[in-house]
């Protein structure tokens, strides 16, 4: 297997409100990490996380907006406890990421939104192919269900105005072609709408 030589966290966010602010320490602490917590005179906190050798440091900066702690990071790590922690936080916290995972030969790169992974790249002198794409497919079903009954529904009413334009044909009576103009002008109006 080959052996990653640093993960690259480019604009990693996370968004935190009091509470997962607080559970986010705790979480942090309980990855076997050196942590110093900096409350800063604005509301901002910084996090400054250490590998236990002591070789690498992270420092995390949440910035106070409104009612949440925002952070945005982008770094380089090579420590894997360090990489590993930031890996776990954006998961548990549902950040938005795209992790750089280096290799001597190629990068694999995961694209995070709200903590799940929704694609990977692997780039190489090759170029580029992605490996994993995430699939809505729940909601490509869902689109296809409503554009289905769209074009039902288009039917319907191109069935009726083929029937008042016939029975209009038939009439003589102004008044009564005056209701079938309204209600053909009606149905005209809602195709359109429909078709857009």
């Amino acid at each position: 297997m080959a052996k990653r030589l640093a993960t690259e966290y480019v604009n990693a966010k996370l968004q935190l409100n009091q509470e997962e602010m607080t559970r986010f320490i705790a979480f942090m602490e309980d990855q076997q990490l050196r942590m110093q917590v900096l409350v800063l005179d604005n509301g901002n906190q910084e996090l400054l996380l250490h590998d236990i050798a002591g070789r690498e440091q992270v420092r995390l900066t949440f910035e106070r907006r409104q009612d949440y702690y925002v952070c945005e990071l982008s770094c380089r790590l090579v420590e894997p406890k360090l990489t590993n922690a930031l890996r776990k936080a954006v998961t548990a916290f549902r950040g938005n990421a795209i992790v750089n995972r280096i290799y001597s030969h190629y990068t694999m790169i995961y694209h995070y939104r709200n903590g799940a992974v929704q694609k990977i790249v692997e780039s190489s002198e090759a170029g580029e192919r992605v490996v994993f794409e995430h699939k809505d497919t729940l909601g490509q079903l869902e689109r296809v269900f409503r554009s289905r009954l769209i074009e039902r529904e288009i039917g319907l009413i191109q069935g009726a105005v083929n029937e008042l334009l016939d029975l209009r044909n038939q009439t003589v009576d102004r008044a009564e072609i005056a209701t079938i103009d309204q209600r053909l002008t009606e149905l005209t109006h809602k195709l359109f709408v429909l078709e857009a």
